[in-house]
């Protein structure tokens, strides 16, 4: 179950780190391939540190428990893919926005550190909702039938 845990975490730290890393870029203003590169090994990284170091699954699965959720339902994966962006989001956003604001200013660049924070946690919290909603469940269809478990699909179930 490790070898899979890890695989998700994995596939999810590859596809948040490109899309916020473009995010970022864009909405800066000022892409180049080498600023994305850093930029996106760097949010790798930060994604798989989080990953070891916040026990999301458990803290989701608690919640969600505490709130009576059926797994699969559409309000179940609204919680648990808040509770993921929660635990990553900000602190990658942070993380990322650090840097960034480091290596601007030290090329003389004039910026405002609360503004380009504030403006970046707001968009990477958005952007990496929708992309957690919508990916993570392909990501782990794709992890779980490629190590041959299957998955119990619940519109099968009614036919």
């Amino acid at each position: 179950m490790k070898k899979i845990e890890n695989e998700i975490s994995l596939l999810m730290g590859l596809t948040i780190g490109f899309v916020l890393t473009m995010v970022g870029l864009i909405s800066s203003g000022t892409f180049s391939w080498p600023a994305f590169i850093s930029g996106y090994l760097v949010s790798f990284l930060i994604s798989q540190i989080l990953t070891r170091i916040i026990p999301v699954r458990k803290i989701s699965e608690t919640l969600t428990k505490k709130m009576d959720l059926k797994q699969g339902s559409v309000m179940y994966r609204l919680v648990d893919t808040f509770i993921s962006d929660l635990c990553y989001s900000p602190i990658m956003t942070f993380i990322m926005v650090s840097v960034a604001y480091y290596q601007a200013t030290s090329h003389g660049a004039k910026l405002n550190y609360g503004a380009m924070l504030l403006k970046s946690e707001v968009l990477s919290f958005i952007v990496a909702f929708i992309v957690i909603y919508f990916v993570s469940p392909l990501i782990i269809r794709t992890v779980l039938k490629r190590n041959g478990i299957a998955m119990s699909d619940p519109a099968q179930k009614k036919q």
